[in-house]
């Protein structure tokens, strides 16, 4: 029969708690830190506040004739930059097409899983399919109902 031991997720500087002392000084400072990313893969934490994936990020975000730059968070979707972006552009969220990297990209998609970092660029279009529709709809004449 074969016995098993259970695997520590913790670093220590002695092996097993066979240095001196009850090792709970050893086990706060080493101890690993897990995070849960959003693909559902589970990864240690990173130490810097710095590294990708995490605090605010600037996103220059160009129009046909304008430039816009927001402050989002890294782990923000492209669904949530469009509602900020509905406040500047005055485009609705389903209205607009965001492309990055030649790309255009859904609203599910994270920034930071995509590579958005700080001062990229990001193309904001807007939908032809209803910008025809709006065109089309002032085209058409108004009919004045009368009972």
């Amino acid at each position: 029969m074969i016995k098993l031991r259970s695997k520590r997720f913790c670093r220590g500087n002695s092996k097993l708690g066979s240095g001196g002392g009850n090792g709970v000084k050893g086990q706060e400072k080493g101890e690993i830190k897990w995070e849960l990313r959003p693909g559902g893969m589970l990864v240690q934490k990173r130490e810097t506040a710095e590294s990708v994936g995490e605090g605010m990020i600037t996103v220059r975000v160009s129009t046909v004739s304008k430039w816009h730059e927001i402050s989002i968070e890294s782990t923000s979707t492209f669904g949530e930059l469009k509602m900020i972006l509905s406040l500047v552009s005055g485009l609705e969220p389903r209205e607009q097409r965001l492309l990055f990297r030649g790309k255009e990209r859904e609203d599910c998609e994270y920034l930071h899983m995509v590579g958005v970092r700080d001062k990229d660029k990001v193309l904001l279009l807007e939908d032809p399919a209803i910008k025809e529709r709006k065109l089309h709809a002032l085209s058409t004449p108004c009919r004045t109902i009368s009972v």
